[in-house]
């Protein structure tokens, strides 16, 4: 990946695309430091028993777009990125259609960064908003809560 702020990364994301995002459809229209953003087609495997878009759906779209923004900004500092907080708000139900989310920056620091998504319906409708918060880790660093038990003394 080349490393200036105005480079676009959706491409290289969407070679990427494994795991959760492959498994939801999630696909990228835009990554940079600055604004990421990526749609899905909901289908059957997005929706809970009453028909409509599972929570998690939102959550996921949202932390994603979140934590590949703050990993483009965090990668000109060789840090890597993983997240602390996700809290996703859900604002109308859908049952069909393309969703449409963007996530930017609301700070950006050395240690920790603050992301803002924004999920919307094909009719343009703001269906879901929520905030992620993101831990910058340096080269080396073990995740948080990953560290080593004590051990024993015999």
């Amino acid at each position: 990946m080349t490393e200036t702020k105005s480079a676009d990364f959706f491409e290289e994301m969407n070679q990427l695309n494994d795991g959760w995002c492959k498994a939801m459809g999630l696909r990228f229209t835009s990554a940079t430091r600055d604004e990421v953003r990526g749609e899905l087609s909901i289908g059957p495997e997005h929706l809970q028993a009453y028909g409509i878009v599972h929570g998690g759906v939102y959550a996921g779209i949202i932390e994603t777009l979140a934590s590949v923004g703050a990993a483009v900004d965090a990668m000109t500092r060789n840090q890597t990125v993983v997240g602390l907080d996700n809290q996703t708000s859900f604002l109308k139900a859908v049952r069909s259609g393309p969703l449409r989310g963007t996530a930017t920056p609301l700070t950006r620091g050395r240690r920790t960064q603050l992301w803002e998504g924004r999920i919307h319906d094909e009719q343009g409708r703001l269906v879901a908003t929520g905030r992620v918060r993101l831990l910058c880790l340096d080269p080396g660093s073990e995740l948080a809560g990953e560290t080593a038990a004590p051990k024993p003394n015999v």
